[in-house]
């Protein structure tokens, strides 16, 4: 009888120990993980640069328009590229990469995502996400919201209460928290930037508009709500979080370390190359890059012969595309009445046989069929 008991003794002492050493492994796979997400993103990042934006959120009204041609293009898989904030994930989630890299000129940019990835990493769906990111109050059955329309979870949003000051301070401690885990450099002077950020989610709500430095928001930027309400050109509604599958793959991509903030100008002497060489060396191909109106800015300051070169050194499919934004005068058979930008898609190699060389001195010119 004795024996028995030493034996069962012995046994639990055992599976003691493997759970030990398991949730050791487990802890120091998240530590390296967060190391190597940590570690890439400043690897591969420039010093920090300027623009006169906040850029929280998009304006860019049109930015679904694009969908249809994604999809009629085959834009699929590989490796998406992109610049700004949660527009970006709404590509994503159409795309389906196997990884992301958001590269912006703005430190600020950087810090914008890392709050997004720990509101992702605390919230269950995506009314739990937008009640953490607008300080708004949720429903207590949050799992019985999984199926619900973005129409739904909106008008909700607009009627919750704001949280007491208490659970805004508890909210903001697990995101610092969170963030402290994912191994980058964060000082307290980058936390306040990004309390200051979400403070301004928390402030506005869905309400929240896109803002110049110095300037009032123009009547035509649409609200956070607009774009998460928007449709594409066939009337679908296809923001990331109007469809709780998509919000859970973004999610997923995020919980992976396979979404990279990156600080650097597309123009720079390293970031984007760099981002190249990465992709490179994991046999990957780019699928999309969004790039917003930035080869507009690229074209007025001279640099953008720099960013063609370095475009050059992406890896990608031959169904590669360009994904731009034009605001006002330029008129496309993507230009859709009523909309002050138009989305458009063009493919990488077309850019570079188009412009290759100095043969693209304006904006329009990168348009040129």
């Amino acid at each position: 009888m004795t024996g028995l008991l030493d034996q069962r003794l012995g046994l639990k002492r055992a599976l003691l120990l493997v759970v030990v050493l398991i949730s050791a492994l487990a802890t120091s796979q998240v530590r390296a993980a967060a190391q190597s997400f940590a570690a890439l993103s400043e690897q591969l990042s420039e010093p920090n640069g300027d623009f006169d934006t906040d850029n929280l959120i998009s304006n860019e009204s049109s930015y679904l328009h694009v969908v249809p041609a994604l999809e009629q293009g085959g834009v699929t898989g590989g490796v998406y590229i992109g610049v700004g904030p949660d527009q970006n994930f709404s590509y994503i989630a159409r795309v389906r990469p196997a990884s992301a890299f958001i590269i912006d000129i703005r430190r600020d940019n950087l810090l914008l995502h890392l709050l997004f990835k720990a509101i992702f990493g605390v919230s269950r769906n995506r009314m739990d996400y937008l009640g953490v990111l607008t300080g708004r109050q949720t429903p207590d059955r949050l799992d019985s919201w999984r199926d619900a329309t973005i129409e739904k979870i909106v008008m909700y949003l607009d009627q919750a209460k704001p949280l007491s000051a208490a659970a805004l301070a508890a909210n903001a401690e697990r995101l610092h928290d969170a963030i402290k885990k994912m191994g980058m450099n964060v000082s307290e002077r980058d936390l306040a930037a990004i309390d200051r950020f979400h403070g301004q989610f928390i402030r506005a709500g869905l309400s929240l508009q896109f803002q110049s430095t110095g300037r009032p928001a123009r009547e035509y930027y649409p609200t956070y709500r607009d774009l998460l309400l928007e449709t594409d050109r066939r009337g679908r509604q296809l923001c990331y979080l109007a469809s709780e599958d998509d919000f859970q793959f973004v999610k997923g991509l995020e919980a992976r370390d396979l979404i990279i903030p990156v600080v650097g100008n597309l123009a720079g002497p390293h970031a984007l190359a760099a981002i190249g060489q990465e992709i490179g060396k994991r046999g990957e191909k780019v699928s999309a890059f969004y790039i917003s109106n930035i080869e507009n800015y690229l074209l007025r300051d001279g640099s953008f012969p720099r960013f063609v070169e370095n475009v050059k050194k992406l890896p990608h499919s031959d169904k590669g595309v360009i994904i731009r934004s034009l605001f006002g005068g330029y008129q496309l058979p993507e230009s859709v009445p009523g909309y002050y930008s138009t989305s458009a898609i063009q493919k990488i190699d077309e850019l570079l046989a188009n412009c290759g060389s100095t043969r693209c001195r304006g904006y329009y010119d990168l348009l040129k069929r």
